[in-house]
């Protein structure tokens, strides 16, 4: 078997599910990792290698986060790491979960286990020696893969063929799968756009559809933090596309419009547009495709539970009071950038550039080379300080209050206008015009 240019060396058989032998990786033998696995065995159980980094090694990607299995329960767990001098937290250890921390690289340790019950989103689970039955529980077959220090993959469902193939499964029937937890539903969408997976089966994605409902149930964290990596796939454009046509999205974020926009976005933000600078942005990818109204905006935000930053960037995004027109002069964009800021401007420009590409049979060479100009001025822009700040005007004898600011305002549209060259004594003697200006305007009738 190939999968992505790496042979699979076919050994053991169908009951042992030992398919096939992994090349040893750096990340496989670092010291933390070998102390690890050197405290958990100690007793002579196995320990493996489970889930996303076999899946990722077999694929030849970057393995980012490491996960261990043992037979060993959780406390026993706990003794050996601790009695290896390895720091130990149970971070989850009601379903399992020991966390070791070796200076500042954390290792994810996890009993086997079965799932006894479950609500769709959470789990009461039993404490098993057999690795089938662990492997049984986990959602796809690609995260079914369990492989040994040494590399030889255990491959209980046939992953290493649906990632050859690039097919998506559900271990099992894909309703029990779900019924187990529903995130399931995105996550199948998500190793669409991170994978570049198809579709294996017509009954997985219909058993998505049916549950689509019940997402509603799941915490707004475990949503967001999925939408999120959704938003920051290879193939985000593609699993955004199949979300919204087969109803998915409109049980959790039905804001979000046609995303035929996040295509030639995605080409403007890796570069193949010429702006090497530019890196892709789940918000401002999200900002994209909402087509709601500012209501709607906030709902995503809580329904997101976005930070405070991504809410403020998301809704300035949203509506800006300013459209990236490529034919702006030097002298107006300079005062947009100081008034809203080279990061907002930024996304911005790329959001229009690329729903122009959109509605554009024959996208303007000129207007290209305009808007590269611009993104070329929010990258050198320095943010100009205005002289002057509220002290100013009550030493003038304003009291503090809203007239505070209203004379502020004045004052910095006319620095504004002026190119931003006006001094601190020059604003001074424009604020204290103004001042006297408002004291001998007469009080209305």
């Amino acid at each position: 078997m190939i999968a992505n240019g790496r042979e699979m060396i076919m050994e053991g058989d169908e009951n042992s599910g030992a398919d096939a032998r992994i090349t040893v990786q750096p990340w496989m033998e670092t010291d933390g990792i070998k102390r690890v696995l050197a405290a958990i065995t100690a007793d002579g159980k196995e320990a493996r290698f489970v889930g996303g980094c076999v899946r990722d090694a077999s694929l030849e990607r970057p393995v980012k986060d490491v996960d261990i299995a043992t037979p060993e329960i959780p406390d026993r767990v706990m003794e050996l790491l601790e009695a290896a001098g390895i720091k130990a937290l149970p971070t989850g250890i009601e379903h399992g979960t020991v966390t070791a921390i070796i200076g500042d690289e954390t290792y994810q340790i996890t009993t086997l286990r079965r799932d006894l019950t479950t609500d769709g989103r959470r789990a009461t689970v039993a404490f098993t020696e057999d690795w089938r039955a662990d492997a049984e529980r986990r959602d796809f077959t690609f995260n079914a893969l369990s492989a040994t220090p040494g590399g030889r993959v255990y491959d209980y469902f046939n992953g290493l063929q649906d990632l050859n193939d690039r097919v998506i499964k559900f271990v099992g029937d894909a309703g029990e799968r779900i019924e187990e937890d529903r995130l399931r539903v995105l996550r199948f969408f998500r190793f669409i756009g991170t994978l570049g997976m198809r579709i294996g089966r017509t009954g997985d994605l219909e058993a998505c559809i049916q549950a689509a409902p019940q997402l509603t149930e799941l915490s707004g964290e475990r949503i967001r933090d999925e939408i999120m990596k959704i938003l920051s796939s290879e193939m985000h454009s593609d699993a955004v596309r199949m979300m919204r046509k087969h109803g998915i999205l409109e049980h959790i974020l039905p804001e979000i419009g046609e995303p035929a926009a996040l295509a030639p976005l995605e080409s403007l933000e890796t570069g193949t547009a010429g702006l090497e600078s530019v890196r892709p942005d789940p918000i401002r990818r999200l900002a994209c495709i909402l087509d709601t109204d500012d209501e709607g905006v906030e709902s995503v935000c809580q329904k997101l539970v976005l930070t405070n930053k991504e809410k403020r960037r998301l809704k300035a995004l949203h509506r800006p009071g300013w459209r990236a027109d490529p034919d702006i002069s030097a002298a107006d964009f300079e005062r947009v950038l100081q008034r809203l800021g080279p990061e907002i401007i930024l996304d911005l420009i790329l959001i229009d550039w690329a729903h122009s590409l959109v509605e554009a049979s024959r996208p303007s060479r000129g207007h290209a080379e305009k808007r590269r100009a611009l993104i070329a001025m929010t990258e050198s822009w320095e943010a100009k300080e205005f002289p002057l700040n509220g002290h100013d005007v009550m030493a003038l004898g304003i009291e503090e209050g809203p007239e505070v600011s209203k004379h502020l305002d004045a004052v910095e549209a006319w620095w504004e206008e002026g190119g931003f060259t006006a001094g601190r004594t020059a604003c001074l003697a424009r604020l204290k015009r103004e001042v006297e200006d408002l004291a001998a305007t007469p009080d209305p009738p």
